[in-house]
């Protein structure tokens, strides 16, 4: 199974990702796997979240075209980095290393320009004519040498690691997920001391929130805001069938505080 994955800040009603998958599937039979392509538009650190969330539960092989692009048409380079088995395919602006530090070991190659066999590459649209086309010749076997050659030197993006102050923990808010959950830069072991069922206070946004240590929603009760650790191994912050997002008036990138108390 040759996996391509393909996330952009493009919508889910625009043409311009099917155009990649186009662009991608002439290098013969691939399985295409959308990552959302509603990342907030510009939105280069939301997109490397949901890279960094995604990625590890894919195969060794799979390849990864990662398209927020702001700077598309500049100066800016277009690379491939490979890690853990897999390849990471997108524009030099941090959006990829995240994830391939997940990975495992990290190494980066700019890709060659104009990339073979294209014609014509349009000033505004590099990820249906260089990353998806670079993407699916590494999906069907191509070595990384033919397509880029080894940089030392990119554009690099690290989530700020959250950290105890006292009995906080204090983080950034890094992605606000569909449930109004928020998914916090804070690790899950800064949690690990906390008792089950112990009161939090939750400042976000400029609100404040009791909430309680919990493993799962449904140990509070409907309404009740929880803190927990999440599947990605991040402390995360929720109210039980209600959005923690609205009840704090919290946004990504903002601050998080939680009290231990």
């Amino acid at each position: 199974m040759r996996i391509v994955t393909f996330l952009s800040d493009f919508g889910s009603r625009s043409p311009y990702a099917a155009a990649m998958k186009g662009a991608a599937a002439a290098a013969g039979a691939l399985t295409f796997v959308d990552i959302p392509h509603d990342v907030p538009r510009h939105d280069v650190r939301a997109g490397a979240y949901l890279l960094w969330s995604a990625a590890p539960a894919f195969p060794r092989g799979t390849v990864h075209c990662a398209v927020v692009d702001p700077g598309v048409g500049t100066t800016r380079g277009a690379l491939v980095v490979t890690a853990g088995g897999q390849f990471l395919v997108g524009p030099d602006n941090g959006i990829l290393l995240p994830a391939a530090r997940r990975l495992g070991r990290v190494r980066v190659y700019r890709l060659a320009s104009p990339p073979a066999g294209r014609a014509r590459i349009s000033n505004t649209f590099h990820g249906r004519d260089v990353f998806a086309p670079a993407a699916a010749r590494l999906a069907v076997g191509a070595g990384v040498a033919s397509l880029a050659r080894p940089v030392r030197r990119f554009v690099d993006l690290a989530f700020p690691a959250g950290r105890r102050r006292g009995r906080s923990l204090v983080g950034m808010i890094i992605w606000v997920d569909a449930f109004g959950n928020l998914i916090t830069t804070i690790p899950g072991a800064l949690l690990s001391g906390a008792r089950a069922g112990g009161p939090v206070t939750v400042e976000a946004g400029g609100g404040a929130l009791d909430a309680g240590v919990a493993r799962t929603f449904a140990e509070v009760a409907p309404g009740r805001a929880l803190v927990y650790v999440g599947s990605d191994g991040l402390v995360e912050v929720a109210v039980n069938r209600g959005s923690a997002a609205d009840a704090l008036g919290a946004a990504a990138g903002g601050a998080v505080r939680l009290h231990l108390r």
